[in-house]
């Protein structure tokens, strides 16, 4: 099926003017099929245009009362003729549930045989489970019924009303776009709340209901938190009416903001200890989704090219929000260590492009852009803009820019328009320089005779201005900083240059890969232990991760680095992303594995035994000893509980961790595996058993075989498939999938669609296979115009990273 293009989208959105959808849901089949009726009044001023349906079996079609041939159905377009100035159009189908997280997804729960369903339509996926005209900028009210198993639950845009037994109405919602309608149905767990006149609730699988009561006066404080700052904000109060968030099963997404109805994947619904940041980081989710009530599904952007106005703010305003107004601190910490690595690793790819594009890629193009340019460039460039015109002029020009688009759309120039009729000066060259444009700038310190002088570098001629500080810091605890504007290619800062480190953009105010000098490197492990703000650290963490990257740095230094530093380190996002980016690029990637990971595994070791009983920092770093040890009577101690250390609850989660590795380590197998699901009978164990089979020598063709072949696989256990595949350790067991990676993973874009393809290409890609042979076959696939550009995007990525990889190898061996 062909893509929606920008100039399809802009004919039909000056042909049709949407008044309404009455959409009727029959979801009491017994079959994998149900069965949807649309109903939509348009007015036209064409006489032709076409409906969106992606179904199994289209039923019947009916415009203006006369009956149209389905067979007339092409590529998921049926075309309508003989329009009226006012038309009214109702389409029945039969469609198929997604098992891709995709449309209407169902799920049964293993843990007691429950099926549940949610809708999601972003993008693409809208017509997979109703007839629609598919495009953000055709805005319609909706009313829904719904026809279902008697002891189900229905949520959704609007209210929902239980009519009959199995029978509901949902209230007619104010305009929406047709991205994020939601339907939710099944035998939901269902908690109820209510704050400043806005009914609020929470939904989960009714085998998470403990986790969910447990944990359901934070959910609700962090939402009555959130609510408070954005009405303070916003002049315009919350207007959908209810507002659920539903932790829906087998999500391929963090969360998604249908207005009134969010839904959330239930990973985030705890079922054991969790650290500090992993709570935080589910606060800022919900803020995330709750700030897309205004920036996204009050005004909506008219085209995909401008769907950073959504998640860019959305993700500025999650950090803020969180940081100001809930209970979790630490948020924009968080945001250096793994936001803003995520986006300057995005930003010097090959596949980097400016957040704000001028290209207007087709509908399915457009969900490649979802990544870290759109989420964290925009966010940071967002704080930029924020801090320089100050809330005044900011929030005085969003206001502005919501009330006058309200349940409409808008686009990048219209947003610039009220931002400078708001007060702001010059905004034409700050869109030019920071959102027209890709990659990023470098700034370097240098020590001269007269102090400091920091250098700019960039990758085009674009000369932005960055407005940083730069820190100075020396072991015994000291520091000192001064405000800096760099303007042109050099800056010099009157600032002593004997400190024993000296900081470029120390307060992480710009966006821009950051050089410390060489004597600020060697001097890093003596002084960086004794630099209290977390921020700063971050980003002499990402400067170190960067320059290795670049093979500037000797990752054995990095590492080195990592080992000093840890005994001292007490943020749990630090550990948790540094561990991480050792696993996933040091260890097998830059450095050979068995080098590299007995010096990281004695260190998180020695970090464990002084980490506070139940601590965060102890969670994390036992994760990390975990994955690293290849200590085999260590890690069945604390399996059977003999020997863990105090404080630390070897839970589910815990347990299959452990499971994971002692199956890696050739020590466990299918049936140790086997036993471990009879402990833990839970999706959440089908999941993790997945991850670990898929990790057996003996189970490596039955996963390849279900991640390339099989559409009946669950998004989280597809995923956790291809994320046990590969392992640094197993290259000779993994040898014969290399190849086989590039011819056997296009075809799954014809059985799943949509984000989880991408995904699944980024985990199954043979990422520890440093290997000059593969990049030949990467070029070809990337190149390759017939295959999905999820696919390409993604081995794109991969080629990245392996020619990094090569590089380091290369330079430092």
């Amino acid at each position: 099926m062909r893509a929606l293009t920008v100039e399809e989208a802009r004919q039909r959105a000056t042909d049709l003017a949407l008044r309404s959808y009455e959409v009727a849901f029959d979801l009491t089949g017994d079959g994998d099929t149900f069965v949807t009726t649309s109903r939509i009044r348009f007015g036209a001023t064409s006489s032709t245009s076409w409906v969106d349906v992606k179904p199994e079996r289209l039923i019947s079609v009916e415009l203006n009362g006369q009956t149209l041939d389905t067979g007339a159905l092409d590529g998921g377009r049926f075309p309508l003729t003989g329009l009226q100035a006012e038309n009214d159009l109702v389409v029945t189908a039969e469609l198929k549930y997604a098992a891709d997280g995709e449309g209407l997804q169902r799920s049964v729960d293993a843990a007691d045989g429950r099926v549940y369903t949610y809708g999601m339509s972003s993008l693409e996926s809208a017509p997979r489970y109703f007839p629609c005209f598919d495009q953000p900028d055709l805005k319609a009210p909706y009313t829904i019924t719904v026809k279902c198993p008697g002891d189900w639950i229905v949520l959704g845009n609007g209210a929902a009303t239980r009519t009959a037994p199995g029978e509901w109405t949902l209230a007619e919602t104010k305009p929406l776009s047709t991205y994020f309608v939601t339907l939710v149905a099944g035998p939901y767990h269902q908690l109820r709340s209510e704050y400043d006149g806005i009914p609020l609730g929470l939904a989960c699988r009714q085998s998470l209901k403990e986790h969910l009561e447990r944990d359901a006066e934070d959910l609700f404080r962090t939402t009555r938190d959130a609510f408070d700052a954005y009405h303070r904000m916003f002049r315009a109060r919350y207007p959908f009416g209810e507002y659920w968030q539903v932790f829906a099963p087998d999500f391929n997404l963090g969360a998604m903001e249908n207005p009134g109805c969010v839904t959330v994947s239930d990973d985030l619904v705890f079922r054991g200890p969790v650290t500090d940041a992993e709570r935080s980081t589910r606060s800022r989710i919900l803020v995330h989704e709750m700030a897309h009530m205004w920036f996204g599904d009050l005004v909506t952007m008219k085209w995909w090219n401008d769907m950073w106005l959504n998640e860019s703010f959305a993700e500025y305003m999650a950090h803020r929000v969180a940081e100001d107004a809930t209970s979790y601190q630490g948020n924009w910490v968080d945001f250096a260590f793994v936001r803003k690595w995520w986006g300057l690793q995005t930003d010097q790819s090959s596949s980097t492009h400016p957040v704000a594009p001028d290209s207007l890629k087709d509908a399915r193009q457009s969900l490649d852009d979802f990544d870290g340019i759109s989420y964290a460039k925009g966010a940071a460039v967002l704080k930029q803009l924020a801090k320089y015109l100050g809330d005044d002029i900011f929030l005085k020009g969003v206001n502005a820019h919501l009330e006058a688009h309200e349940y409409g759309n808008a686009d990048l120039h219209e947003f610039i328009a009220k931002l400078t009729e708001a007060g702001a000066r010059d905004l034409d060259t700050w869109s030019d320089q920071w959102l027209r444009t890709s990659g990023v700038d470098t700034i370097t310190a240098e020590r001269t005779g007269a102090g400091i002088v920091l250098h700019r570098s960039s990758p085009d001629e674009s000369r932005r201005l960055h407005k940083l500080s730069l820190g100075a810091y020396d072991a015994d605890g000291s520091a000192a900083s001064v405000d800096v504007v760099i303007a042109g290619d050099a800056a010099e800062v009157v600032l002593g240059n004997d400190a024993g480190v000296v900081v470029p953009d120390a307060g992480d105010d710009t966006w821009a890969k950051i050089r410390l000098d060489p004597t600020s490197l060697a001097n890093l492990p003596t002084v960086l232990p004794a630099i209290t703000d977390g921020t700063t650290r971050a980003v002499i963490w990402n400067s170190i991760r960067d320059a290795v990257a670049d093979a500037e740095l000797d990752p054995r230094q990095a590492l080195e680095l990592f080992t000093a530093a840890l005994p001292h380190e007490d943020s749990d996002v630090a550990v948790g992303s540094l561990v991480r980016w050792l696993e996933e690029r040091v260890l097998g990637g830059y450095l050979e594995y068995d080098e590299a990971r007995g010096p990281l595994a004695d260190a998180l070791g020695s970090k464990l035994a002084t980490t506070a009983p139940g601590s965060s920092l102890q969670l994390v770093t036992a994760r990390g000893l975990i994955s690293t040890t290849n200590d085999i009577a260590l890690l069945r101690s604390w399996l059977d509980s003999s020997a863990a250390p105090d404080g630390l609850e070897i839970d589910a989660d815990l347990r299959w961790a452990l499971v994971l590795r002692l199956v890696r380590l050739g020590e466990f197998g299918a049936t140790e595996i086997d036993a471990e699901l009879d402990r833990d009978k839970s999706t959440e164990g089908v999941v993790q058993a997945s991850r670990c089979r898929a990790a057996l020598p003996d189970g490596k063709e039955a996963a390849w075989t279900r991640i390339m072949t099989d559409p009946s696989v669950g998004v989280q256990e597809l995923l956790a498939a291809a994320d046990g595949f590969w392992h640094p350790g197993q290259a000779a067991i993994t040898a014969p999938y290399v190849q086989r990676f590039f011819t056997d993973i296009p075809p799954t874009a014809d059985i799943r669609a949509g984000m989880v393809v991408g995904l699944t290409t980024a985990r199954i890609a043979p990422r520890y296979v440093i290997d000059a042979d593969l990049v030949g076959p990467a070029e070809a696939l990337v190149a390759d115009g017939s295959v999905n550009s999820g696919i390409r995007r993604k081995t794109a990525n991969f080629l990245d990273d392996l020619r990094r990889a090569l590089a380091v190898r290369s330079t430092f061996g």
